[in-house]
């Protein structure tokens, strides 16, 4: 089978690792990566260092129709089984697109849907909704993910976690010299996220939070690694809240996992969320996870998790202190972290994608000789 995955670009968020691990890993498929946009190129060496064939379209906007064209030529000169749409802003007029192709260039097309449909511009959410039927499946990377899909029977959308390489995460881990050199002291307590600096992110409840429970208990640190345009308002809003001596904000970290893997909890202050890959990696590191109940995170965290509602700072503060506060606790939830983290492995994963793959198409070689 050959596999082509379509995303926006192949920066250091979460889909986008996820489509990277699944390309590299091994497994029955040959699969090849394209992106929109030249500048988010970030995670392009780990395709390289595996081979894995990738290809800009160069656009800079998924607005603009160049890459439209460019694609379709693409489909067209180098003909793939499989069209794997990661991005509900290309979702509908790729599917749109493939149709317009001669059938003997037409892939099927599948998409999965990483996050929340309420997250999406009203646009683009119209816009899936009309056209989602013309692909011919739809995976949701939770069943909370899965309930918010529209314009196709909830039967016909399949639950599959794009997994993680557990081994490779926890390769990474370097606790001691990450401590070093963020000049963290031993009996600190490490409180890390990990994060695009977006409003969905809810970054100002997580600095709120933060601020209360600093107050309560000294030995507590913050450190949150990440980019994107609320990068300046989250540094007023840590200075405001008069933090910035506990609440460190590295920016963007290609060694994100390293980083996480010096800490003693994991958090996120989210309103939405699909299945972040930096809690699956948090808890393959053995993280105990502090977090809101958006999306799949309080499925995703299981034992291992402390959840608070979406936009309660006092309540996500709290969590923070009970963990801060009991050792032993800790120590619980971080050998629950390991045992859930399992449920991410990969090798688990990419077997259950290729079989979806398999499916469609034997399911359209099954139409094609009925109709011959």
């Amino acid at each position: 089978m050959r596999v082509r995955h379509l995303l926006k670009g192949l920066g250091p968020g979460g889909a986008e690792r996820l489509v990277v691990a699944q390309a590299t890993a091994s497994g029955v498929a040959s699969h090849d990566v394209v992106f929109l946009l030249k500048e988010k190129d970030h995670l392009v060496s780990l395709l390289e260092a595996a081979d894995v064939a990738h290809h800009c379209l160069d656009s800079s906007s998924a607005a603009r129709p160049t890459w439209m064209r460019k694609l379709r030529r693409l489909l067209k000169d180098d003909p793939v089984d499989i069209l794997h749409i990661h991005s509900p802003a290309l979702a509908a007029v790729s599917r749109l697109l493939v149709m317009t192709l001669r059938r003997q260039y037409r892939p099927l097309v599948i998409s999965t849907e990483h996050n929340r449909w309420p997250r999406h511009h009203r646009v683009t959410r119209l816009a899936n909704r009309l056209t989602i039927r013309l692909q011919a499946a739809t995976i949701a990377v939770s069943d909370d993910v899965k309930a918010t899909v529209r314009g196709v029977d909830q039967r016909h959308v399949a639950v599959i976690v794009h997994g993680i390489d557990l081994d490779a995460v926890r390769d990474t881990a370097d606790r001691a010299a990450v401590r070093t050199e963020l000049d963290l002291g031993d009996d600190d307590i490490v409180v890390v996220g990990v994060a695009n600096l977006r409003r969905e992110k809810s970054l100002d409840v997580l600095v709120a939070a933060a601020s209360q429970a600093l107050a309560a208990e000294p030995r507590l640190r913050y450190v949150l690694v990440g980019q994107g345009p609320l990068a300046a308002d989250l540094d007023r809003w840590i200075e405001e809240a008069g933090i910035g001596d506990r609440f460190t904000a590295l920016g963007y970290r290609a060694d994100a996992t390293r980083v996480v893997s010096g800490a003693d909890v994991f958090t996120l202050s989210s309103s939405h969320e699909g299945l972040p890959v930096a809690m699956m990696e948090a808890l393959a590191l053995g993280l105990p996870i502090v977090a809101t109940a958006a999306g799949g995170v309080p499925v995703g965290a299981g034992s291992a998790g402390l959840i608070s509602p979406i936009g309660d700072a006092a309540a996500l503060a709290s969590n923070h202190l009970a963990v801060a506060t009991d050792a032993d606790r800790r120590a619980q939830l971080a050998s629950q972290a390991r045992i859930e983290s399992e449920r991410f492995e990969l090798r688990r994963a990419v077997p259950e994608i290729e079989a979806l793959y398999a499916a469609t198409i034997s399911g359209r070689a099954e139409r094609d000789s009925s109709h011959s």
